[in-house]
């Protein structure tokens, strides 16, 4: 596996830097359909910490970002309760893209192309620090998940599911 000490930067990357967000920068060996488990195993940490960015949408196909622990799942029926939809439900890959200007498994909630409403799994914001994606496939940032709320405004949810 060749380690790279610096990715270029991304629009991720590029706002946590605008607003002097501290960051430590963890790129991985990518593996298609690998998920947050391969990348918390190939960097030796609990999938727990490993935040997934998922882009949703409502009955109307009104886009929204949830993050959620890697190992666990969405219950979209609890969620669409939550945040007074009617439904929430997966994009697919090709509008998640065109929504948010990440490729699918390069997700990150920060920088997107398009400005959207963003969900945090309540319990991700006890945690002292989280792995979420940078902006690139293969690439990983480690950083406090209170950022989440600071810089997206992100609103607490609690809609996990056990994996």
């Amino acid at each position: 596996m060749s380690k790279k000490s610096h990715i270029s930067e991304t629009p991720a990357t590029a706002l946590l830097k605008a607003n002097k967000i501290e960051f430590t920068e963890h790129p991985y060996e990518y593996l298609e359909l690998g998920g947050a488990n391969h990348s918390a195993e190939v960097l030796g940490q609990d999938p727990f910490i490993v935040v997934k960015t998922l882009i949703m949408q409502d009955e109307a196909a009104k886009p929204l970002v949830v993050l959620m622990h890697g190992n666990r799942k969405v219950s979209t029926k609890n969620l669409a309760r939550q945040i007074g939809r009617k439904s929430v439900e997966p994009c697919k890959p090709e509008v998640a893209n065109r929504h948010s200007g990440y490729l699918v498994g390069g997700t990150s909630p920060f920088g997107t192309k398009r400005e959207m409403p963003v969900y945090i799994e309540q319990t991700i914001l006890e945690l002292p620090r989280i792995f979420i994606n940078g902006g690139r496939r293969g690439y990983l940032i480690n950083i406090d998940p209170q950022v989440c709320v600071k810089l997206l405004s992100a609103q607490p949810v609690n809609c996990a599911l056990e994996d």
